[in-house]
């Protein structure tokens, strides 16, 4: 799986980096793309990679200020001409998405061609596609503001061959049903698939965040994640400014970060007031002191594999 980010800045764009969007590739599970957040400027962005607006198969949105949502229109119309045809897409997010996008299509008398599904988010969501799970909770931003917690499936232990070998089971066709399904026969007796195999490997633990400051929800959604993607609107000064505009310190995600045991922390929603150059020096800083933790403050067009 892989994740890029279109947009790295915080409520404004710069002329280094564009406002929040970023698309998490589900491969080597399904060949689709999702997106999670759609700033102004995302198709243009887009135009600059690889990915493909066909195969984003889901939008989900973290909240509705414009710095995430502003490109949206303008990214569904694009995609009818750029390989999206008749495939459907579905749109989650906060209450609201649903009537922003169908009234900016209508009011510019634009056409879709391909469906498209809302589901919009009270308090909490549950949902499962193509054997991913995901969950929603709501933040702390002020507005409504959701993190999304993303389980792909796990997959099945690695066969146990000598194992079959000693019951007289070679290597050949009938090793694929050992793997694929709970029991398989062979010479007239019934075998449990699970004695001939190793543990099942979970699959990666994905936590997006949105807007927020501290809260409860978010140990929940980012308790084991592998990557954990939240923003650092603030990199140095005081950590109670950025808490009193409902939005976190990197100090604040370090300790989240810490408490939830997350793997790798993917750092975005940077302040415009730090131009690259002083990204890079408080990068620097921030990596010798908090030796202990795995983490990146992204820019625009980054990638991170895992």
């Amino acid at each position: 799986m892989e994740i890029t980010f279109f947009g790295t800045s915080a409520g404004l764009p710069t002329k280094e980096r564009n406002t929040q969007a970023m698309a998490l590739n589900l491969e080597p599970y399904t060949n689709h793309i999702w997106l999670f957040d759609v700033g102004e400027g995302t198709q243009h962005q887009i135009l600059h990679h690889s990915i493909k607006l066909g195969k984003v198969d889901h939008i989900f949105i973290t909240h509705m200020h414009g710095d995430h949502i502003f490109g949206l229109p303008g990214l569904l119309t694009s995609r009818s001409f750029q390989g999206g045809e008749g495939k459907p897409l579905t749109i989650i997010g906060p209450k609201g998405i649903k009537s922003f996008v169908e009234t900016a299509l209508e009011l510019s008398a634009s056409k879709l061609n391909y469906p498209l599904t809302f589901i919009e988010i009270d308090n909490e969501l549950s949902y499962q596609h193509h054997g991913f799970e995901v969950t929603a909770q709501i933040l702390n931003h002020g507005i409504i503001s959701f993190g999304y917690r993303i389980e792909a499936p796990s997959t099945p232990g690695t066969i146990d061959v000598e194992a079959l070998k000693r019951i007289g089971l070679e290597p050949g066709p009938k090793y694929q049903q050992v793997k694929s399904e709970e029991t398989f026969e062979h010479a007239g007796q019934l075998y449990d698939s699970n004695d001939f195999k190793g543990p099942e490997k979970r699959g990666p633990i994905v936590a997006i965040f949105g807007d927020t400051k501290p809260c409860a929800n978010e140990i929940t959604l980012a308790e084991h994640a592998d990557v954990m993607v939240h923003e650092g609107t603030y990199l140095e000064g005081d950590r109670t400014l950025a808490n009193n505009y409902h939005h976190s310190h990197v100090a604040d995600v370090f300790q989240l970060m810490s408490n939830a045991q997350v793997h790798h922390g993917l750092i975005t929603h940077i302040s415009n007031r730090y131009n690259l150059d002083d990204v890079t020096e408080l990068e620097s800083q921030l990596h010798l002191q908090y030796t202990e933790l795995n983490f990146n403050i992204v820019r625009d067009f980054d990638s991170y594999q895992f």
